[in-house]
């Protein structure tokens, strides 16, 4: 998910009140993703780094829609391809997510150096709904998956 606009960027005082108003998740709420385990045990375990990381790209996907929710900045920087890595994630405070359908993925897996995931993202953006719908492009780098970069569909 790239989530890249066109609108200036944010201070870090902004940034920083964004992480602030991101949505409370702990270890034991549902996760964000839309999987059938709790935070800490499903997408946290990546983000905190007590599970090692993400194995397949599917599941990279889940744990960086789940970061955009919980606005982990260093983990979504730390899980992009070198290449196409920002500088800083713009996280959008007036932007809460709302859910992530996972529609496909073409390979992807432990057999594979490369993968692709297209998923719908709902969101609600100063009270308007919408959905971002995108098919990722990942790869591994340094033997673990990243996200290099999207088309955005529709």
């Amino acid at each position: 998910m790239s989530r890249r606009k066109t609108r200036p960027r944010t201070s870090p005082a902004s940034r920083t009140a964004a992480a602030a108003t991101a949505p409370a998740v702990t270890a034991t709420s549902p996760c964000p993703c839309g999987l059938d385990a709790a935070y800490g045990a499903c997408c946290g375990r990546f983000h905190s780094g007590t599970g090692g990381t993400a194995p397949t790209a599917a599941l990279l996907m889940r744990s960086r829609y789940s970061a955009f929710v919980v606005r982990d900045e260093a983990y979504l920087l730390r899980t992009w391809a070198p290449e196409t890595r920002p500088g800083e994630v713009d996280f959008d405070p007036g932007t809460r997510w709302a859910g992530l359908e996972i529609e496909g993925t073409t390979e992807g897996t432990a057999f594979h150096q490369h993968g692709t995931v297209t998923f719908t993202a709902r969101y609600v953006h100063d009270g308007e709904t919408g959905s971002l719908h995108e098919r990722s492009r990942f790869a591994r780098h340094g033997g673990a998956w990243v996200y290099v970069d999207g088309d955005f569909l529709d």
